[in-house]
C-alpha cells in the first residue's frame, strides 16, 4: 500500500469515527430530550403511589381508565367540549394572523413609503415588549367593547398583525426571494394585489406554514389570555380545562391529569409532523438575509 493510499484510508477512518461520535452524541441528547415525554406517557398508566415512588418508565399494568376518567372531567362537560372551544379560537386566529401578517410583511419588503425604516424598527422593538404590561389596558379596552367572556379579545388583535415575530419572519423570507418573477408578472400587467396572490403567496408557502405551526402551538398552549377574558366554564379551552383537573380541595388523581395532558399534546404534535418539511424549510430560509 502506497503512502497516499494509507493516508487516504486513515482520513476515511477518522471521518467515519467522527461521524459515529456525532451521531452517538445526537442520539444521547435526543433521548435526554425525549425522556420527559416518555415519562409523561408512562405515568398516565400508573397510580399516584407509583408516580411518586418509582423512577422507571414501565408501569406495573396497562390500564386506560385514567384516560377515560380524565376525558370525562369533574365538570358537566367532557374534554370534547374544551377541544372544540380551543379550535374555535385557534382556527380563526390562524386565518387572521396569516392574512394580516402577509399583507404587512409584503408592504415592508416590497414597497417604499415615508417612515418605513422607523415603523419597521418600532415593530421589531415590540417583539421584546413583555405582553404582561399590555394586559390591563387591553382588558379595560375590551371591557368597554363588551367583549369579555368571549373569544374576540383573543382573536381580533391578531387581525391587526400584532404578532410581530411573524411579520419579521415573513419580511426576512421575502428579502431572500429574487424579484425576477415579480418583475415578469408586472410586465404582464399584474397589479400589486394580483402579484401578492399569484406570485408572492405561493413562494411564501414554507414561511406561511411556519406561521401556522407556531400560532397553532402557541394558541393551544395559551393560558393567560383565556384565563383573563373567559369566565364561563363552557367556553374554556383545553389549557384552562387542564387546570381544572387539579382540584385544590381534594386529592389529585395525577394519572388522570397526566393522561389528559398527553391527549392535549396530540394536536400540536400531529400538526408539527404533518407540516414538518415546510416548517423546517420556512424557519431556516427566513434568516437568509438581514
Amino acid at each position: 500500500m502506497s503512502a497516499t493510499e494509507a493516508l487516504s484510508l486513515n482520513t476515511e477512518r477518522r471521518e467515519r469515527l467522527a461521524a459515529w461520535l456525532r451521531y452517538g452524541a445526537l442520539t444521547a441528547v435526543g433521548l435526554v430530550m425525549l425522556y420527559p415525554i416518555l415519562w409523561l406517557v408512562a405515568a398516565s398508566f400508573k397510580s399516584n403511589a407509583e408516580i411518586f415512588s418509582e423512577i422507571g418508565l414501565l408501569p406495573s399494568r396497562l390500564d386506560f381508565s385514567a384516560y377515560v376518567k380524565g376525558w370525562k372531567t369533574s365538570s358537566e362537560y367532557t374534554f370534547a367540549t374544551y377541544f372544540l372551544n380551543s379550535f374555535l379560537i385557534v382556527i380563526p386566529r390562524i386565518i387572521v394572523t396569516v392574512i394580516s401578517c402577509v399583507l404587512v410583511a409584503y408592504a415592508f419588503a416590497r414597497f417604499d413609503f415615508w417612515g418605513k425604516k422607523i415603523l419597521f424598527s418600532v415593530m421589531v422593538t415590540t417583539i421584546m415588549l413583555p405582553h404582561i404590561i399590555l394586559r390591563i389596558p387591553q382588558y379595560l379596552m375590551f371591557k368597554e367593547f363588551g367583549w369579555l367572556d368571549s373569544y374576540w379579545p383573543i382573536i381580533v388583535p391578531s387581525a391587526f398583525a400584532t404578532d410581530t415575530f411573524f411579520v419579521f419572519m415573513l419580511v426576512q423570507f421575502l428579502r431572500g426571494i429574487p424579484r425576477d418573477m415579480e418583475e415578469a408578472a408586472m410586465i404582464d400587467g399584474c397589479n400589486p394585489l394580483q402579484l401578492l396572490l399569484y406570485v408572492i403567496v405561493p413562494l411564501l408557502k414554507p414561511a406561511i406554514v411556519s406561521v401556522i405551526v407556531f400560532q397553532f402551538i402557541w394558541t393551544m398552549n395559551d393560558f393567560m389570555g383565556p384565563l383573563i377574558y373567559l369566565s364561563s366554564v363552557e367556553k374554556y379551552p383545553v389549557s384552562l380545562a387542564l387546570k381544572m383537573t387539579i382540584g385544590a380541595t381534594e386529592e389529585v388523581e395525577w394519572a388522570s391529569a397526566i393522561a389528559i395532558s398527553v391527549v392535549a399534546l396530540l394536536p400540536s404534535v400531529l400538526v408539527f409532523f404533518a407540516a414538518q418539511k415546510h416548517f423546517i424549510e420556512g424557519a431556516a430560509s427566513s434568516g437568509i438575509k438581514g
